[in-house]
């Protein structure tokens, strides 16, 4: 059973408070969202156009690593726009028929945001497709020789798909967004508003050397940085009066395990396995799995793009290498270059 980690970057959506006060967090305007400059002028730029001509906005795709604000950037564009949303995932979708009972309860300009929607089958794809082209559904009712295609009209919707793999999503989908933009990881500077925000929303005081201790444990990551603010949180519930306070986020943060980079003892554990056994050679992605005993998605996913961030990994022809930067953050003597 694997451990649940501080700083994953995964939505644990099986705890229902959790996931609760995580969506009170979520900004729902782009007057509240912190960070993502560039993607906000463009996405409001298409916005107003779109309100203007009184037209659904363009299908868009955003991409980048978890835990950036994909989800909440979809909720967002809904509100801009004064639409519905509805919210799926790509494993959720397993038929077409599920497809087609989703598109065809939207409203004219609707928005339906799918998050990993790399993950769609291909039979499922295939029917979205002309949905999102023509507005058109195309199903095959019955079998064998009496069986007969239907073409049904859509409303006028717009898709929004989230993805962290790009590579994995097929051309010819990818073909059909208007707008593909990636979410970039978020300056120290941001995180520390983004905490900030998060802790007024749950009335909180919280110091100046609190707020930047933990903006630089969170991994340039919305999700980590509001995660992390609740656990302190409730360690000054617990063992002080409440306020979010320098030695009190220390302690918090020392009991959690998390350094002064965000690194916790699964990402020390990663690179402290490649050492240990490989020392400066490098390593390829399926034997580091069978290190750590996690998934190669896993290790891509969620270990490799902050730790990359850092400096700490290097990607070579051959496989992964741990980095003399990583070996002095770790204070281990560095190995002598043949």
């Amino acid at each position: 059973m694997a451990i649940e980690r501080i700083v994953d970057t995964s939505s644990h959506e099986e705890d229902n408070d959790e996931l609760q006060i995580e969506v009170t967090l979520r900004p729902q305007l782009f007057s509240e969202y912190v960070g993502q400059e560039r993607l906000k002028r463009n996405l409001k730029l298409a916005i107003d156009a779109a309100k203007k001509r009184d037209e659904p906005i363009d299908h868009v795709l955003l991409y980048g690593p978890p835990g950036l604000g994909k989800t909440t950037m979809a909720t967002v564009i809904a509100n801009e726009m004064g639409k519905s949303i509805r919210v799926t995932a790509g494993p959720a979708i397993e038929r077409a028929g599920d497809l087609a009972s989703i598109l065809t309860n939207l409203a004219d300009g609707d928005i339906l945001f799918i998050d990993e929607i790399h993950r769609l089958s291909r039979a499922v794809e295939e029917v979205l497709y002309s949905a999102m082209e023509d507005f058109k559904l195309d199903i095959v009712i019955g079998k064998g020789p009496a069986a007969r295609s239907v073409r049904l009209d859509l409303p006028k919707f717009t898709v929004i798909g989230a993805t962290t793999r790009t590579g994995a999503l097929a051309a010819p989908l990818r073909d059909r967004f208007g707008h593909i933009h990636r979410l970039e990881f978020y300056t120290p500077q941001e995180i520390e508003k983004i905490i900030h925000r998060a802790a007024t929303i749950l009335e909180r005081e919280i110091h100046p050397e609190a707020l930047r201790s933990l903006s630089t444990r969170a991994r340039l990551t919305p999700r980590i940085a509001n995660r992390l603010l609740k656990r302190v949180r409730d360690y000054a519930d617990v063992n002080g009066d409440g306020i979010i306070d320098h030695v009190t986020t220390g302690h918090a943060l020392e009991l959690l395990e998390i350094d002064e980079l965000g690194l916790d003892p699964a990402d020390r554990n990663l690179l402290e396995s490649i050492i240990d056994n490989y020392g400066n050679n490098p390593v390829g992605l399926t034997t580091i799995a069978a290190l750590t005993g996690d998934e190669a998605t896993t290790i891509e996913d969620f270990y490799e793009p902050y730790l990359l961030q850092l400096g700490f990994i290097e990607r070579t022809p051959r496989g992964r290498r741990v980095t003399m930067k990583a070996y002095r953050h770790l204070g281990r003597a560095t190995p002598e270059i043949e």
